[in-house]
């Protein structure tokens, strides 16, 4: 038993050993295949490294003291700008530079500025951690070095061909200058925000110093901590992103031993809007404010690249006669009566085709200012966000008409009512109404309907962000926490005039980098609605402009569209004022915003002050569209014009007796139009039993009928007079009529139909009769002597008696003077006629007005009738 169990323990450990065996040369094998890959990789990218190194441009001392100018260029890529000239600075030597502010910057920017050998391997070690951990370029490594080679020979791109070369660069820059002479080139290169270069020059900028050794620890290190952000931490406009910075360059400068935790608490006490001077006016041009727009799109799409010292070909989107119009409208030349020297207003406009930004209006004062009211003012947009926010996204998803009803009537939401700008409530309205007269009411019902969710991804597709993603149900009419640039709602408002599509508003083209290839900046469109939406808010948009709130800036015989908007504000003392004042409208070719208020938002406008933008926007828009086509916007066959009866709801068709006063024709998606056809209106039954009498005795005629229920009912009269054309003769709510003075021998036909008086039925068709006058005998003229000779004595009995019975016989036979010859009978009839003139005199003259509301004896109708 013994042996055996040796001998199974003599199997398992030869049975190891011979795994062991195995699994050597599979180890082995994968030591030389990493080693191998390893080896490839190092002469792999060493290959790429010394690639890249051989592309690098040559160290050139001019550049190192001097930047290239960058040259600016309009729509048709004509020069517009070179900016050669327009930055501020002064240079100074090493010497000159205080050692407080060389502390400052080498605590904040490369702690061992000394000591490396133009590139800091601790520093590029932890950024390659970074990097893997957070992302490529989330922390860079850069030295003072580094960056003077950055900022004389390369590109602001994070790309590894341009890091390589900057890094190669730094180690031949150090080898060849001393470390005060790269500190100084730093110094005097660095781009400190304001148009300011170099550290002297921003001493000057900020604090009014000229002479650097006047500069206090506080200002020495906020000038050290401007050029990571130089917009951003601009103490002009952001003096507390500004302080904290500060604030944080003291902290450095006490870790690095350059000054006690003691005079870093003191400096911290320092407010830095202390320190500064008053901005001072800078030399600018017409094109400024677009310029900035300019400056701000290179920074963002080039990774900080400045436009002023970067040496590039920027084309852009400006056009310099749209700029120039702008321009003028905004100053005190222009057609604008403005009501005080404060009031500011800033102007956008876009291609509504492309969002290209063919002009902007930085403000009133911005040959001054620094403030641009087109790109930076960040205000509610009151009405104007109803198309956005409410009818637009109802149109979409649920495809609403323009004739949809909506009950204008005292409403509240959240426990906060809800109130008109007139304080009007008007029953039922369609959208179409409701828009164009910019009613508040309708637009928070609508938004409710459709779904605030809805709402917001409608608005979010137009470019608008919302703070912290909410939406509130006050944005339906723009009151809520949302806040909006005349920029962003050119563009936004340019979508309806694309048939949808949207496209962000940009002001460059490309940009052409010295030295690499060109860059297309050109955002791309994307499609934000449908295309019947677009059209449907866009006509419904015109109607505001024909004959809603936009009344006053429209611009005759041309196709476009628009919104007003104002904004509310209630302050501490209860007084409800008016901050902005917008006007959005747009043609198929331009889209133009307009924002008008006051730099305080507590601060409210007049009425002269509300009515700037649409007093801004008519003649600017007249400007731009004279000598061009301007198409008017395209109706989908998504979308159909259709007939309802107005009153309707749901909408439904006409039938064939409504009245055409209550048809009116709007807009609906072709699978949501109207089918049903309203019975509101319907055709009267004809009147029964109509006769007709004629009088002798009166010479008139006597008219009667019969109707059934009569209420809301009238009969209107028509007369033809021996086959001639038919007249109206009266209108009555009586069932018979009396005609006088009729024409005797003549053959007449009425017509009796029919009328409702609430306007709810069709007439009805009319019945007619026909009456025949008869005409008198005339008697003999010896007959007539042998009566008129009353006084002859000698006439005997029978021929009185003869006479008698002849009388008689005329009265009985109504024929009245049928004995008369041609001549005798017309001159009767005009006897007739000028008695029958001579009664309508009597009576007035022009009584047929007044007749026409007479129910019994209608002496002047028919005397004009007859």
């Amino acid at each position: 038993m013994a042996n055996e169990s040796q001998s199974r323990t003599a199997r398992k450990k030869q049975m190891k050993a011979s795994k062991k065996g195995k699994n050597k040369p599979r180890i082995k094998k994968i030591f030389m295949t990493l080693f191998i890959l390893g080896i490839l990789l190092v002469l792999g990218g060493g290959g790429l490294f010394a690639y890249y190194v051989s592309s690098a441009p040559e160290l050139d001392e001019s550049q190192l003291s001097d930047p290239y100018s960058s040259k600016v260029y309009d729509m048709n890529d004509n020069l517009v700008a070179d900016l050669s000239g327009s930055e501020k600075r002064t240079k100074v030597t090493y010497d000159e530079i205080p050692q407080l502010v060389k502390d400052a910057v080498i605590a904040t920017e490369d702690a061992r500025f000394y000591d490396h050998i133009g590139i800091d391997f601790r520093r590029i070690v932890a950024a390659v951690w970074a990097n893997i951990t957070e992302g490529f370029g989330a922390e860079g490594a850069s030295t003072i070095t580094q960056q003077v080679i950055k900022r004389s020979f390369l590109s602001e791109e994070k790309t590894l061909e341009r890091k390589v070369q900057e890094q190669y660069l730094a180690i031949k820059l150090d080898q060849d200058y001393s470390k005060e002479q790269i500190l100084e080139m730093y110094l005097n290169k660095i781009y400190y925000g304001a148009r300011a270069y170099g550290v002297a020059e921003a001493a000057d900028t900020y604090f009014g110093k000229k002479n650097l050794e006047e500069l206090t620890l506080p200002e020495a290190a906020l000038l050290a901590g401007l050029p990571q952000r130089p917009s951003g931490y601009n103490p002009f406009e952001n003096p507390d992103l500004a302080q904290d910075r500060m604030q944080t360059v003291l902290s450095l400068m006490v870790q690095h031993g350059k000054i006690t935790q003691q005079e870093a608490d003191e400096a911290k006490q320092t407010n830095v809007e202390d320190l500064l001077v008053t901005q001072d006016s800078r030399e600018r041009t017409p094109y400024d404010a677009f310029i900035d727009r300019v400056q701000e799109e290179v920074r963002e799409k080039m990774d900080g690249a400045e436009i002023f010292k970067d040496g590039l070909k920027i084309y852009t989107t400006l056009d310099p006669d749209a700029q120039q119009s702008v321009q003028r409208m905004l100053s005190n030349e222009g057609p604008i009566a403005w009501p005080d020297e404060s009031i500011q207003s800033g102007v956008a406009v876009t291609d509504t085709k492309t969002g290209a930004i063919r002009a902007i209006g930085g403000g009133r004062d911005y040959q001054t200012s620094q403030f641009n009211f087109a790109t930076e003012i960040e205000r509610q947009a009151g009405s104007t966000f109803k198309p956005i926010m409410s009818y637009g996204p109802a149109i979409e998803y649920d495809k609403m008409s323009t004739y949809h009803q909506i009950l204008d009537e005292p409403y509240e939401i959240n426990g906060k009512e809800i109130n008109n700008f007139d304080n009007q409530y008007r029953g039922w309205v369609s959208a179409r109404y409701a828009l164009s007269r910019s009613l508040n009411i309708p637009a928070m019902k609508t938004m409710q309907e459709v779904g605030m969710d809805r709402a917001k991804g409608f608005a979010e597709g137009l470019g608008i962000d919302f703070t912290e993603g909410r939406v509130l149900p006050i944005d339906a009419i723009g009151g809520g926490d949302t806040n909006v640039t005349p920029v962003q709602m050119a563009g936004a408002y340019a979508a309806f005039g694309n048939e949808g599509v949207y496209n962000e508003p940009y002001a460059v083209r490309k940009i052409e980098v010295p030295g690499q290839e060109t860059i297309d900046t050109i955002p791309e469109s994307k499609s934000a609605m449908s295309s019947y939406t677009a059209f449907m808010i866009s006509n419904m948009l015109q109607t505001t402009m024909s004959e809603g709130s936009g009344r006053r800036a429209n611009v005759q015989g041309l196709p476009e569209a628009g919104k007003t908007g104002t904004t509310n504000r209630v302050l501490e003392n209860g007084d409800d004022i008016a901050p902005d004042s917008w006007f959005n409208g747009y043609t198929t070719n331009y889209s133009i915003s307009i924002w008008t208020g006051y730099t305080d938002i507590n601060t409210g406008l007049s009425q002269a002050g509300k009515d700037i933008p649409k007093q801004i926007f008519q003649p600017l828009m007249d400007e731009l569209s004279q000598g061009i086509d301007t198409p008017d916007f395209t109706k989908p066959d998504s979308a159909v014009w259709v007939d309802v009866e107005e009153g309707s709801r749901p909408a439904k068709l006409p039938s064939s007796y409504t009245p055409g006063s209550q048809i009116v024709t709007e807009l609906f998606h072709v699978d949501n139009q109207p089918s049903k056809v309203s019975k509101q209106y319907q055709k009267l039954d004809p009147v029964q039993q109509l006769s007709g009498t004629f009088n002798l005795d009166t010479q008139s005629i006597n008219l009667s009928w019969a109707y059934g229920d009569s209420e809301n009912v009238s009969y209107r009269v028509d007369v033809s007079v021996n086959g001639g054309q038919p007249t109206e003769l009266t209108t009555t709510e009586q069932t018979s009529l009396n005609i006088e003075n009729v024409e005797l021998g003549a053959n007449y036909q009425f017509a009796v139909s029919a009328i409702s008086t609430d306007g709810n039925a069709q007439s009805s068709d009319p019945v007619t009769v026909q009456v025949q006058t008869g005409e008198i005998e005339e008697e003999n003229p010896d007959q007539g002597d042998e009566q008129d000779n009353e006084e002859n004595e000698d006439q005997n009995n029978e021929d009185e008696n003869q006479n008698n019975d002849e009388s008689d016989e005329q009265d009985d036979s109504g024929s009245g003077n049928n004995g008369n010859n041609g001549s005798n009978n017309n001159e009767n009839d005009d006897t007739d006629d000028s008695g029958n003139n001579n009664n309508g005199s009597d009576d007035g003259g022009s009584g047929n007005d007044d007749d026409s509301q007479n129910t019994g004896d209608d002496t002047n109708t028919d005397d004009q009738a007859a």
